[in-house]
């Protein structure tokens, strides 16, 4: 659960989820460079197993004084950063009773659903969403709209992390995030995902 830092700053616990080719490890990797930028320890651990596309991929990333492992309770994640509503319902359970779900509503259908496998049905999980997360603690991220708006598919992780930071549950400024972008980005890239930083 949340634990108040030694500089006063909360110990923040964050799982992401998505598919591999989503860019869910690259986010990691942001949070975990603008944590460092100013001076919050961090710890991160990815699965990468399982990161060829459309595979599931999640990651756990601790930060704050005192954190000793990456690896994030069940029911303790202080954010949920979900590129993907079925994944997002797959790891629902990490997230703490005042946690917050930030998730895209663009599906990623999986192959075995066109061939004769579970029918994927985004109404009912993002029912499942909406029932079991408190409205004011939900953020659903038109993902189409915002790759459409910003010409790109290859922004969504950007556009969420930006999301997150303006709920306040990251613990991190959209302005930390925009530095991590400018250390971890060819500067050719910098446009476009500033302005996916700032979407919405």
């Amino acid at each position: 659960m949340t634990q108040q830092r030694d500089d006063g700053r909360r110990t923040t616990s964050v799982v992401l989820c998505g598919v591999g080719g989503q860019g869910t490890i690259l986010a990691s990797k942001l949070i975990a460079t603008a944590a460092m930028d100013r001076h919050i320890p961090v710890k991160t651990a990815e699965t990468i197993g399982m990161a060829q596309r459309g595979g599931s991929v999640f990651s756990h990333l601790r930060m704050g004084v005192g954190v000793a492992t990456p690896q994030v309770a069940r029911g303790t994640a202080d954010l949920l950063l979900a590129f993907e509503p079925a994944e997002a319902l797959r790891q629902l359970g990490y997230l703490a009773p005042d946690g917050v779900l930030v998730v895209s509503s663009r599906p990623v259908v999986p192959v075995s659903a066109s061939t004769g496998g579970p029918a994927y049905d985004l109404d009912a999980i993002m029912g499942a969403l909406r029932a079991r997360v408190e409205p004011l603690r939900l953020h659903v991220v038109d993902g189409t709209l915002a790759m459409e708006q910003l010409g790109s598919t290859k922004v969504l992780n950007v556009v969420l992390l930006g999301v997150a930071a303006r709920t306040g549950a990251l613990g991190l400024t959209p302005d930390d995030m925009a530095q991590a972008l400018r250390q971890r980005l060819p500067q050719r890239l910098w446009d476009l995902n500033l302005r996916a930083l700032a979407w919405g």
